[in-house]
């Protein structure tokens, strides 16, 4: 409980803009906001590490509102505590990120108050929420960030880091699996700068949680390795303040508070009932739970005097002189430690280190050539030699995706400065955690088989949402898996992938393409990149005969032009079917049809080119046309057009040796010749 007046009036200032505005947009969730006002403001005046004026400062606290319905909390806060505008330059504007009209313009369109928290289009949001799980999942990612920050660069005297990492999450965060699987990790770390508060209201869009979730989840976080603490009443705020306290002192694991709350809190009629929890109060609930709190009934969207000068005299000097020693303390540590304040400062700017490439490999011709996963995994300690920040791991399959860095620690238990990161066999998290690395502005990456991208999907989708350089990587690419069978031989997986906008998919088609495709995913700022290898050797092409691998970085280019230069079909290739076409392309030549070979590793780079690039390489003119995919046919009529054939997957793969499955699907340089000739054929019998 609190009798501090000005504390009350900015409690419920949160309490009735987040009422307000939910009802003028006639859309959006009052019941949560009304019930975790108290908390919030506890949490951001009296613990949180964060300059409003400054909301990129590297070393702030995070703070993620995980159960991201509830977004009128969080855009409350952001408006009451004066946080400013940052730019897609990373400069701060003399602007607040929210304000009091921007949160009247509730869930319309082009406003800064979106219906749920978006990274980047809205500065002071952490990281975009609303998929339940995936925010408390991210908020794994950070506080690894952090004490892996911590590990690498700080130095006796200059502290440059240390954040704490919080996230509210209620009932629906901790149903959902990826926050069990990240939660799990979390513990096994040992994190001790992660703390999620959990809003325990017993509600959900049905009705009582008791309908579906009745467990007890602090016995089952303790079991994860989690401390746990309770709060009986959140409207206690020495309690909440007790127990945030108890996180910051005790540390040694991450910590779970429990607080109960009751959903639109105050409402007469309302209050603890589900019909509060995703619709408008109505006016006259409104103008009764204002007669609760001592609020003006027919008042809309007031901020009293002196509750925004309350979160600055509290909150915001308190960041303003934590910032400001930082700022300092960063000078010095810029003459003491140069070359370490440069990698800080090329990171917060999501540029590469210099002297990234300084070992990149180039193979030589083999006609046995490597697996792209083997190339990769050469390519990847290339660069990491040289880029200290760019750490990730695999889904329980380093030894299949060769996503280790060699002579690498491992993160561990209590020790954070390894670069190399056991996720477990949990892709779902996985993928949220390296969306949450990447938020910390390391370069995360994660790996699995291409099969369980769709484990991973919604983080995979979110990384594009917010604009991420996450890396994505996913090995074992197609029916080439061979005896494993159709339950680990991906078909549809890269025409999903290729179908989130945002996404960069590559697939190289030998080991030189890879390294070109790390070039690519190297110098990405805002793009995430889905990099898809192969299993099974792929021979490395001679590239004095063919064409330079550089052009993996405009996604699509001829590899091998038809002699004369005049093609009568061409053969369009990625992965392991490139060098399908090229044997293609001699038993064409050798019936007299000249034809052309184009790698085509990405679709989304190739489209990104001018109209007169891709001209050149599928010219309108030759409508006779062959893709080669081991995959999904879908999509690939935009390349091939009406005359063109596909030589693709149309259905699930099935268990045999390589060979045998290549012969049954059609992927032999017969069945694909003969393609081209029939799609030749139907360009001359059609004008």
């Amino acid at each position: 409980m609190t009798t501090d007046k000005q504390d009350v009036l900015a409690i419920n200032t949160i309490r009735t803009l987040a009422m307000d505005a939910v009802q003028q947009a006639h859309s959006g969730h009052p019941g949560a906001p009304m019930s975790l006002a108290p908390v919030a403001y506890q949490l951001w005046q009296q613990e949180l590490r964060y300059d409003p004026s400054h909301p990129i400062w590297p070393d702030r606290d995070r703070f993620i509102l995980s159960n991201g319905h509830a977004s009128m909390l969080l855009y409350a806060l952001l408006h009451l505590a004066g946080v400013k505008r940052v730019t897609r330059e990373y400069t701060v504007e003399d602007a607040p990120t929210v304000s009091l009209e921007d949160i009247k313009k509730f869930r319309q369109l082009d406003s800064s108050t979106p219906g749920h928290p978006e990274y980047r289009w809205t500065s002071g949001v952490e990281t975009t929420t609303g998929p339940l799980g995936q925010g408390v999942s991210n908020s794994v990612g950070m506080a690894m960030a952090s004490r892996w920050l911590a590990s690498y660069y700080n130095r006796p005297g200059f502290e440059m880091f240390g954040y704490d990492v919080y996230a509210i999450c209620g009932d629906g965060d901790l149903m959902e699996g990826v926050a069990s699987e990240a939660a799990s990790i979390a513990g096994h770390l040992q994190l001790p700068n992660l703390c999620w508060i959990y809003d325990s209201n017993h509600i959900s869009i049905d009705g009582s949680t008791d309908l579906a979730f009745t467990e007890d989840v602090g016995r089952r976080f303790e079991a994860y390795g989690w401390r746990v603490l309770r709060v009986p009443d959140a409207n206690d705020l020495n309690a909440m303040g007790e127990a945030l306290r108890t996180f910051k002192t005790a540390r040694g694991k991450p910590t779970l508070i429990i607080v109960t709350t009751q959903i639109a809190y105050g409402a007469p009629k309302l209050q603890g009932s589900s019909k509060a929890h995703g619709e408008p109060l109505g006016d006259e609930e409104i103008k009764g739970t204002k007669r609760f709190y001592g609020w003006p009934e027919d008042e809309k969207f007031l901020v009293p005097d002196g509750v925004r000068e309350r979160f600055q005299e509290r909150m915001g000097a308190r960041g303003k002189q934590l910032r400001t020693a930082w700022e300092q303390k960063f000078a010095e540590y810029r003459k003491q430690f140069p070359e370490l304040a440069d990698q800080l400062e090329r990171m917060q700017r999501r540029d590469a280190p210099q002297g990234w490439d300084a070992e990149l490999p180039t193979f030589p011709a083999d006609a046995k050539g490597l697996a792209t996963r083997d190339s990769s995994g050469k390519v990847l300690n290339a660069i990491a030699k040289h880029y200290p920040w760019l750490v990730g791991g695999s889904a329980d399959l380093n030894p299949s995706t060769k996503t280790y860095i060699t002579g690498g620690e491992a993160m561990k238990p209590g020790e954070y400065a390894g670069r190399n990161i056991h996720f477990g066999v949990r892709e779902h998290a996985m993928g949220s955690i390296v969306n949450g690395l990447c938020l910390s502005k390391l370069r995360g990456y994660g790996a699995t088989f291409l099969i369980f991208s769709d484990y991973e999907r919604p983080a995979i989708r979110l990384s594009a949402l917010m604009e991420l350089p996450a890396i994505h990587i996913f090995t074992h690419d197609s029916i080439g898996v061979g005896e494993d069978g159709p339950t680990h031989q991906p078909v549809e997986q890269l025409a999903s992938l290729r179908a989130i906008p945002g996404i960069i998919v590559l697939r190289p088609g030998d080991a030189n393409e890879v390294v070109e495709s790390w070039r690519v995913i190297a110098q990405q700022r805002k793009h995430p990149v889905v990099l898809v290898l192969t299993r099974q050797p792929v021979p490395t092409l001679d590239r004095s005969k063919f064409g330079a691998a550089s052009g993996v970085a405009r996604g699509g280019y001829v590899l091998s032009e038809a002699e004369g230069g005049k093609p009568e079909v061409i053969l369009i290739g990625t992965g392991s079917e490139v060098s399908l076409c090229l044997d293609a392309q001699e038993k064409l030549k050798a019936d007299g049809i000249p034809s052309r070979v184009v790698s085509l590793p990405s679709w989304e780079l190739f489209e990104a080119q001018s109209q007169e690039y891709r001209d050149s390489v599928l010219p309108p003119s030759v409508r006779a046309r062959v893709a080669v995919e081991k995959g999904a046919a879908f999509g690939w009529e935009r390349f091939v057009g009406h005359d063109g054939n596909i030589v693709a997957m149309r259905s699930f793969g099935a268990s045999a040796p390589i060979k045998a499955l290549q012969q049954k699907f059609g992927f032999t340089a017969d069945h694909v010749a003969q393609q081209a000739k029939d799609s030749l054929k139907k360009t001359k019998t059609r004008p």
